[in-house]
């Protein structure tokens, strides 16, 4: 017989993994992938798109350097899967720029000096481009002082909480901190 035996999870089958075929729009192109359908977002944008940006850190969720944006929100794509996301709209650092300029938030960050080796810088700026926005739709964080009223500071120490999910191992938070207090004071100026 000519099948052949694929090994899934150390045991020997006679069938392959099965796969499908998924439509994902990323950085506002369409990409149709066939994958398997336990593929991370993360996997489907590293392996199959070549998009390199967001990393695997802990590929758990807890270090927040594969962080993206999953029609404007935060997303942690190693713990998601990729074929959640048809009919969304992803956004990778790669997509955060425009016409070839960089967005405020990376500009802010070469600025402020808001990373070191740069392997978290994606994840933190994509986290702070979710952040920001959850910020100014009045979301609250665990250190509001009234949860009942819209926020009107963003004071380091709101900086800190709602950063808090994404990890620098190099320690660059005080160039983070004021990269992100820099851009969101250009953008309440324009």
């Amino acid at each position: 017989m000519a099948e052949l035996d694929y090994a899934i999870a150390g045991q020997a089958t006679l069938f392959p993994p099965s796969t499908t075929q998924i439509a994902l729009r990323i950085n506002g192109q369409s990409h149709t992938l066939r994958i398997e359908p336990r593929v991370s977002l993360l996997d489907a944008l590293r392996e199959y798109l070549d998009l390199t940006g967001a990393k695997k850190g802990c590929n758990q969720g807890a270090c927040g350097a594969c962080t993206v944006l999953v029609d404007g929100q935060r997303t942690l794509s190693c713990l998601a899967f990729a074929v959640q996301y048809e009919g969304t709209e992803i956004t990778t650092i790669e997509g955060l720029g425009a016409h070839g300029e960089l967005h405020p938030l990376q500009e802010a960050f070469v600025e402020q000096d808001g990373f070191q080796c740069g392997y978290c810088t994606p994840g933190q700026i994509c986290s702070a481009v979710g952040m920001l926005r959850e910020f100014e739709n009045g979301l609250p964080s665990a250190v509001t002082n009234d949860v009942s009223a819209r926020v009107r500071e963003l004071s380091d120490d709101e900086i800190k909480e709602r950063m808090s999910g994404n990890l620098c191992r190099c320690g660059a938070y005080v160039g983070i901190c004021a990269a992100i207090r820099k851009a969101f004071e250009g953008a309440v100026a324009r």
